[in-house]
């Protein structure tokens, strides 16, 4: 199928671009890499009256250093990101999560933001972000706001942004020596999206400890109580049968198998970070 009209705009800079999407009093898509929306205005999903191409807004394609962060631009790209383009994520374990989405010509397209904006529960930006507790800098031409990552996401394909708002960048903590991070999913093959997903932040020094799951239903979900027992007394919290009932007791509708594929990867994410050793699963 082909898309519906629409009228394309190149805006020059971020200000206009904001302005141009309020000017369309709701009836406007931003564009970034295209691999979301494109396909869905080619299948007639989306019909916007204005689509705003912002993916070469110099705002949006950098990634700069802070005190405590790294702020990652909307329109930098998943392969940016991998091949380690720039130089405050030249280490960030970021990289093997961009380099496991999807195939190689979609991360070279396809954006951190326009990821985020589509909303897909099995993304893995839509995870990772809620997993590192990332912060997300919001725009409108009335105003500006910042987002917790885990409060982005309402539901599948759901987001807090307003009509006028767009993604202009997000807010990463910086690494420390005390940093412990694992991401790890379970796909049919290669490229697809997650049949299930984890990752996990463990951060001493800012005594942070988080364990999420993806490809879930909605938005992802944060093992609150289990992260916690792990941070305080280690390794030990983390038994096969405690991260079982965790999950079990966060997806009380999924049947046994689901929530053994989970849980695979909870263990799997706790083994990269380093907080236990990778065990032979019934799963495997």
């Amino acid at each position: 199928m082909k898309a519906a009209s629409f009228e394309y705009t190149r805006a020059p800079d971020l200000d206009g671009a904001l302005e141009a999407i309020a000017q369309a009093d709701g009836a406007c898509k931003p564009i970034g890499g295209s691999q979301s929306l494109g396909p869905m205005l080619n299948l007639r999903l989306a019909r916007p009256r204005r689509v705003v191409d912002i993916s070469s807004l110099p705002g949006l394609r950098e990634v700069t250093s802070r005190p405590g962060a790294v702020v990652i631009g909307a329109a930098v790209t998943h392969a940016e990101i991998e091949d380690g383009v720039h130089a405050p994520l030249a280490d960030h374990p970021m990289r093997s999560v961009a380099g496991g989405i999807a195939y190689r010509a979609i991360r070279t397209r396809g954006t951190v933001g326009g990821s985020l904006a589509h909303a897909d529960p099995a993304a893995d930006w839509v995870l990772a972000f809620a997993a590192l507790g990332a912060r997300i800098q919001v725009r409108s031409a009335r105003a500006s706001r910042v987002v917790e990552a885990d409060a982005f996401m309402l539901g599948a394909y759901t987001t807090v942004l307003h009509a006028d708002e767009l993604i202009v960048a997000i807010e990463v903590p910086a690494m420390t020596p005390t940093t412990r991070w694992g991401y790890h999913k379970l796909c049919r093959k290669p490229g697809e999206f997650a049949e299930a997903s984890a990752a996990v932040y463990f951060e001493a020094g800012r005594k942070q400890a988080r364990i999420a799951l993806g490809a879930v239903d909605g938005r992802p979900i944060l093992l609150d109580r289990l992260a916690a027992e792990i941070a305080a007394t280690g390794a030990g919290a983390a038994s096969r049968s405690q991260i079982r009932l965790a999950v079990a007791s966060a997806l009380p509708e999924r049947d046994s198998i689901d929530v053994n594929l989970f849980a695979v990867c909870v263990e799997r994410a706790l083994a990269q970070a380093g907080v236990l050793h990778p065990q032979p699963h019934p799963a495997e």
